[in-house]
């Protein structure tokens, strides 16, 4: 292994090790998640990384992370069960199992109005990159992220994620889920119109928007704020009813008991 690779990978294992002072906690059970997700979801994660703490302060997002759905796929290369497809910097593009994100807080995001068809030909698309591996001997590219919440104004922030043309700009967004959604000309962000007149923000607003578009350079909060995309809540998903409760007397001094599994 080159001395420069060598360094990189080191120097990502370091970068994505998770931080147990910023670990959050999950606000779905693995169950109620494997029983409320469908093939196509997008999932989105909030980590607790030193990766994670950059995008989700470049991004001003508690998103970090956004993996592919695409169910029980026991020949893509992975373990049977209920997968994730995601882009790893350290490990490249990869099929993991869902209980990898056990314990997180994480969000559904789904594509509204795709046919099955449609939905399986973007799964096929993202899976066709399984085993792809990110070139990490650049590591100027990675070096950024060693200082998590740089001193930046607003309007720099999602661009210092382009920062550098190497492989690991690619991997720590969320390109690859992006593409897999325009190849069947699924929008994530809408279109703006270059004759739109506005404030000084709507403007800035409409800059980045097109910035995002033409460089494909898209981030895990994109999929929640795009308008085309349902944030599913798994609970609710679930026939939740709120007279099932079963709230504590004021004088135990106890907590809350609930009929309601939480993660």
């Amino acid at each position: 292994m080159a001395p420069l690779e060598w360094v990189g990978r080191a120097l990502a294992r370091f970068l994505g090790k998770p931080r147990q002072s910023e670990w959050h906690f999950g606000t779905s059970s693995f169950e109620l998640l494997a029983k409320t997700l469908r093939k196509g979801d997008v999932v989105l994660v909030e980590g607790s990384s030193r990766f994670s703490t950059a995008i989700k302060y470049l991004t001003q997002s508690s998103w970090s992370h956004a993996a592919l759905f695409i169910g029980e796929v026991p020949e893509a290369g992975g373990p049977a069960g209920f997968l994730l497809l995601e882009a790893d910097v350290e490990h490249g593009v990869r099929v993991v199992p869902l209980d990898t994100y056990a314990g997180q807080h994480t969000r559904i995001c789904r594509a509204v109005g795709l046919c099955q068809e449609e939905i399986d030909r973007l799964v096929a698309h993202a899976m066709a990159r399984i085993g792809q591996r990110y070139d990490v001997r650049n590591i100027v590219d990675l070096m950024r992220f060693l200082l998590p919440t740089p001193p930046l104004p607003g309007r720099w922030r999602r661009r210092m994620l382009a920062l550098g043309s190497g492989d690991p700009t690619r991997a720590i967004c969320s390109s690859l889920i992006a593409e897999a959604f325009q190849s069947v000309r699924y929008p994530i962000l809408p279109r703006v119109e270059r004759s739109a007149r506005g404030s000084r923000a709507a403007r800035h607003a409409r800059r980045e928007i097109l910035h995002i578009r033409n460089s494909r350079l898209f981030t895990p909060r994109d999929f929640d704020i795009s308008p085309y995309f349902r944030i599913i809540k798994p609970l609710i998903e679930q026939r939740f009813d709120p007279h099932r409760l079963r709230w504590a007397r004021p004088e135990d001094g106890t907590t809350i008991h609930s009929d309601h599994r939480r993660g």
